[in-house]
């Protein structure tokens, strides 16, 4: 292979072993496990609608072995509201950051690749985006479209891809004129074969990082969405149930703490197994 020249920071100091080497890391990995158990596994542990009325209204944590976490002011259960919470959550955090690698992994190769007046058009639409404030666009993007989850997908997309395209811009600018890629330009590969099968698998390690942070600014930006009541009438999310149950602080305080817990440790995990996942890609934290 004409980039085995470049040996990946992967290969010399594996993932795995990196984060099981950092505590820090660990505890987010576990986290975000029990999380993805959790998500997975709900339409199982609470087969039923998590929007139906099943019990008396307001009951407290604890008093019913039914429903260990209470029940909301509709007599809803808590606990199983958090777990088909957490499916929308991570699938929106997970879809999103898919759709914003997507866009800004191409108009960053492509600028940082090719260079000229394309990456000057190219940075220029990315300054466009980023002049925006993220949520903001997010918020006008969801109010004229129909309120569901995939459009919540997509503007949050929409909203987060500037990061990623300097990111890589910054990469390809780095190494478009690296050995491996003179050499393969010397073998008569195209420009397609380059840019995705020598260049991108080594400016991927720091856009795996970002990944991680993606994922949780988009698991906020879709709770504060559901916090405004921006989201599908019909689908559960723990930003739902905060915004339901912000009138009852006094009363009921656990009808915003639990899923607003959810939503901490699900974030925290994500930004610890990014240190982590840094930790391990970054040579000069290795040597320490």
């Amino acid at each position: 292979m004409l980039a085995a020249d470049r040996v990946t920071q992967v290969s010399k100091y594996p993932v795995c072993r990196a984060i099981w080497h950092d505590a820090a890391a660990r505890v987010g990995a576990a986290l975000l496990i029990a999380m993805l158990a959790l998500a997975l596994t709900a339409p199982w542990l609470f087969p039923g609608d998590p929007l139906a009325m099943v019990a008396p209204p307001l009951l407290s944590p604890g008093q019913s072995l039914s429903f260990p976490l209470g029940t909301d002011s509709m007599g809803r259960d808590v606990l199983a509201g958090i777990a088909h919470g957490a499916r929308i959550s991570l699938a929106v955090g997970a879809v999103a950051a898919v759709l914003s690698l997507s866009i800004g992994i191409i108009v960053g190769a492509l600028g940082g690749y090719f260079g000229g007046w394309l990456d000057d058009l190219l940075v220029r639409l990315t300054e466009l985006f980023q002049t925006v404030p993220s949520f903001l666009l997010v918020i006008v993007i969801v109010t004229i479209g129909r309120p569901s989850v995939g459009v919540v997908v997509f503007a949050i997309g929409l909203a987060s891809w500037p990061v990623i395209a300097r990111l890589v811009r910054a990469e390809f600018r780095s190494l478009r004129e690296s050995e491996f890629v003179l050499a393969a330009r010397s073998a008569g590969f195209g420009h397609a074969r380059i840019i995705f099968h020598e260049i991108l698998p080594n400016a991927l390690p720091p856009v795996i990082v970002t990944t991680a942070v993606l994922v949780a600014t988009a698991i906020l930006m879709e709770s504060a969405l559901s916090f405004l009541g921006m989201t599908d009438p019909n689908a559960v999310s723990w930003g739902r149930m905060v915004g339901e149950g912000r009138e009852f602080l006094r009363t009921a305080w656990y009808l915003s703490a639990m899923p607003g817990g959810a939503i901490v440790l699900t974030v925290l995990a994500l930004n610890l197994l990014g240190d982590g996942l840094n930790d391990a890609f970054n040579p000069r934290l290795r040597k320490r």
